[in-house]
């Protein structure tokens, strides 16, 4: 419990240490941005395939293709359905958006950042899933794919928000909150695992099914949107190459 304790802090940590480089490189160009994304988008896709989805087919018996298929599409859709309700949160910042000449785009960016939080929770459960294989090496190498995921993502959220207004202070105590968010879910997923074994190979694919969906629908199409397309195809397969290195030396 103590190592998964100290993972899920490693994990929400990352989004801090992130928003920390935003701060310090308020500039940082979409170029860099995109490469690290798709090198964390490498590293996550290897992570949902070697770490969660054939780890499901294995403690699925029978039916384990069934059990496995089943869910990553829940939870493919499960994250599609945030999608479509994240709200409207101007309070979040605790900010009156009336009072910015550009309040427009403060409720992008906040939308944005409420985004990132909602999607670090089952990023989180998916952490805390993989250490009920209990493979912990495998379960350490999918939380640090998710830790790397993390830091661009803390590293692109400073920028917008005191580009629309928000002070520095408040900035950071929202990115600590999404770093939060991120200690609960990777919490709340060992716990689930641990309490309930059988649901395990279920919980393993919907892990791996969220993971999928935010790399195909999220980071991919941000690292192919801002001319560094090439450079990001490469990025995502060293990525992609590290981890599955890491997985044949270190398992």
């Amino acid at each position: 419990m103590k190592l998964v304790f100290l993972t899920a802090i490693g994990v929400g940590g990352a989004t801090v240490a992130g928003a920390l480089i935003g701060f310090a490189f308020k500039q940082i160009s979409h170029k860099f941005s995109d490469i690290v994304l798709a090198f964390a988008a490498g590293v996550m896709l290897a992570a949902a395939i070697l770490g969660l989805i054939l780890p499901s087919l294995e403690y699925g018996g029978e039916l384990g293709i069934v059990v496995t298929i089943a869910g990553i599409f829940v939870g493919a859709v499960c994250l599609n359905l945030i999608d479509r309700l994240v709200p409207h949160l101007h309070h979040l910042a605790g900010e009156d958006a009336e009072a910015h000449a550009g309040s427009a785009n403060l409720d992008k960016v906040l939308l944005f950042v409420t985004a990132i939080a909602i999607h670090n929770l089952p990023e989180g459960i998916a952490a805390g899933v993989s250490f009920g294989s209990d493979n912990q090496t495998e379960a350490i190498l999918i939380a640090g794919g998710i830790a790397l995921q993390n830091i661009p993502e803390g590293m692109v959220i400073i920028g917008p928000m005191l580009a629309a207004g928000i002070r520095p202070k408040r900035t950071l105590v929202i990115a600590i909150a999404t770093g939060l968010v991120e200690v609960f879910g990777t919490l709340l997923g060992y716990v689930a695992v641990s309490a309930a074994s059988a649901i395990l190979p279920f919980a393993l694919a919907f892990a791996g099914g969220t993971m999928l969906y935010v790399i195909s629908d999220e980071m991919i199409p941000e690292t192919h949107s801002h001319g560094a397309q090439s450079g990001a195809t490469y990025a995502l397969l060293v990525g992609f190459c590290i981890m599955l290195l890491s997985d044949v030396l270190l398992t």
